[in-house]
C-alpha cells in the first residue's frame, strides 16, 4: 500500500510502498480516508522508539483518522465491515498517513453522519485533548476562570468551546486576525499575544490550558490563583526537569466512548470543527514540515483517499 513514513536519520518524511497491515485478534483494519496532522509528533518518543525502548525506524505518522472498516480481527466486536468510523490508534503503531491502518474497538466511534471524512479527521486528538485536559485533569467547574493559550489552534478551538459550554469564563490568547473568530466560539476575553503581555491583563485564573509552551507557559504560573491548575500539551514540556511542568504535561489517550459523546455534540450543533486546510497525501511531508500556507484556525488535514 501507499504510505508516508519517516526516512533517514532526521525527521523527514517520504512516500513509500509498504505491506498493508493485517488485523490481529482484537484489532480493526481501517481504510483511511483522511488523517489529521500533528507536526510535533515526529519528535515524540513513540515515533523513534518501540514500546520496549528499542530504536524504531520508518514510522508512519498521524494517529487520528476517519475512514471505514475494511476488516475485523478475531474477537474485535462492536463494529461491522464497511461502517464509517473515526478515532485514534496506538502512538507506537504505524499511523494513518497510509491507505490502511489498524486500531482497536475501544479507540474509535461511528463517524458523525453530518461530517465529511476530512472534517471528522480533524476531531479526535483535538477534542479528546481538550476534554481530558479540562475535565479529567483540571476538573473544571462551572463559573471558574479559564485561560486558553493558542485558542484558534487545533486543540484550542475545542478547549475554548468546551469550557464555554461548561459555564466557565474563558480568556484566549490569539493573533489579532483571529480575535473575532474566538469570540464567536465563546471567548469572553481575547488577548493579542503579540501586542500585550497576558500576565499584565489577567489574574486569579483557575485553569490555564496551554497549547503553546516555552516562555508562554513559564509566564502563565503568575496568573493562576492559589490552588489554580495548569495543564500543558506543549511538546517541549515532555522532557523537562521542572516538576511543576512535569505534573502539568500530558499526552492525549484514545477513548472511543468519549468520541461517541463528542460525535453527538457535533451532530447536534453543540460543538464545531474547523479544518484549516486539506492537502493530498503527496503533500503530507510539506504539511509536517510547516511548508503549507495556513490560516491558523483549526486542524491541517491530509486527504489520504477520496470517499
Amino acid at each position: 500500500m501507499k504510505a508516508i513514513r519517516l526516512a533517514g536519520l532526521v525527521p523527514q518524511l517520504a512516500e513509500s510502498e509498504i505491506p498493508a497491515p493485517i488485523p490481529q485478534p482484537g484489532e480493526i483494519l481501517i481504510r483511511v480516508r483522511a488523517a489529521g496532522v500533528t507536526p510535533t509528533e515526529l519528535a515524540w518518543y513513540p515515533t523513534s522508539h518501540t514500546k520496549d525502548g528499542a530504536p524504531r525506524t520508518g514510522a508512519v505518522p498521524a494517529h487520528e483518522f476517519s475512514g471505514e472498516i475494511a476488516a475485523l480481527g478475531n474477537a474485535a466486536e462492536g463494529f461491522a465491515v464497511g461502517q464509517q468510523v473515526y478515532g485514534m490508534n496506538d502512538w507506537f503503531a504505524d499511523g494513518a498517513l497510509a491507505e490502511y491502518c489498524v486500531t482497536e474497538p475501544q479507540w474509535i466511534a461511528p463517524k458523525p453522519p453530518g461530517l465529511s471524512h476530512t472534517d471528522a479527521a480533524a476531531v479526535p486528538i483535538g477534542a479528546l485533548t481538550a476534554w481530558q485536559g479540562l475535565f479529567d485533569r483540571a476538573a473544571l467547574q462551572p463559573g471558574e476562570r479559564v485561560l486558553v493559550h493558542g485558542g484558534a489552534g487545533a486543540v484550542g478551538v475545542f478547549a475554548l468551546q468546551l469550557a464555554h459550554r461548561h459555564g466557565a469564563w474563558v480568556a484566549a490568547t490569539v493573533s489579532a486576525h483571529n480575535a473575532d473568530f474566538v469570540k464567536e466560539l465563546g471567548a469572553d476575553r481575547v488577548i493579542d499575544y503579540k501586542a500585550s503581555p497576558f500576565e499584565q491583563e489577567l489574574r486569579d485564573i483557575d485553569v490555564v490550558f496551554d497549547a503553546v509552551g516555552g516562555d508562554t507557559l513559564h509566564r502563565s504560573w503568575s496568573v493562576l490563583k492559589p490552588g489554580g491548575r495548569m495543564v500543558t500539551i506543549a511538546a517541549d514540556s515532555e522532557a523537562t526537569s521542572d516538576e511543576r511542568i512535569r505534573k502539568a504535561f500530558f499526552i492525549v489517550e484514545p477513548d472511543g466512548r468519549r468520541l461517541a459523546e463528542i460525535a453527538h455534540l457535533l451532530t447536534a450543533g453543540g460543538l464545531r470543527v474547523f479544518v484549516d486546510r486539506v492537502v493530498p497525501l503527496s503533500q503530507a511531508p510539506q504539511a509536517y514540515a510547516g511548508a503549507v500556507e495556513r490560516t491558523g484556525r483549526g486542524k491541517l488535514v491530509v486527504e489520504v483517499a477520496a470517499a
